[in-house]
């Protein structure tokens, strides 16, 4: 096999193993949901806003909320595939730098903190936009 194509294979690899990695970390259900129930993502949200009688007010903050992390994410991605080529390049060398692949995934993993950060934050907006009755509803959904 090219040395490009197992670069790109090993690459694809590790984004996949991130992936998946990250989807356990964030449970598959509500049995599995790290806050119990007190942080409700924007598509629940949405969902039900019908039921919840969400305001213009709300909708349109919400709105803004998730538009912004997804402007903000979209930065930390590409510092993420950029620090996993780096990390993968490296690791073609013969010997390998240990402590240079090290530095490539410490990076890595420094942009899905931040990523992972910037999520909760808009989960904490989206709360504090809801009332005590909009929360007791979408907590009954789970």
């Amino acid at each position: 096999m090219r040395q490009g194509k197992k670069c790109v294979l090993s690459v694809a690899g590790m984004l996949l193993f991130f992936l998946a990695t990250s989807a356990m970390a964030q449970g598959s259900g509500p049995q599995n949901d790290v806050f119990k129930g007190k942080l409700f993502p924007p598509n629940v949200i949405l969902e039900h806003q019908d039921e919840l009688d969400l305001s213009k007010e709300q909708f349109t903050a919400i709105r803004a909320a998730v538009v912004e992390v997804q402007a903000a994410v979209a930065e930390h991605e590409w510092d993420l595939r950029e620090a996993y080529q780096r990390a993968m390049a490296d690791l073609d060398e013969s010997p390998v730098d240990e402590e240079k692949v090290l530095e490539s995934i410490e990076a890595a993993l420094l942009a899905e903190n931040k990523v992972k950060k910037l999520q909760v934050a808009m989960l904490i907006r989206l709360r504090n936009l809801l009332t005590d009755e909009q929360m007791a509803y979408l907590q009954s959904l789970r």
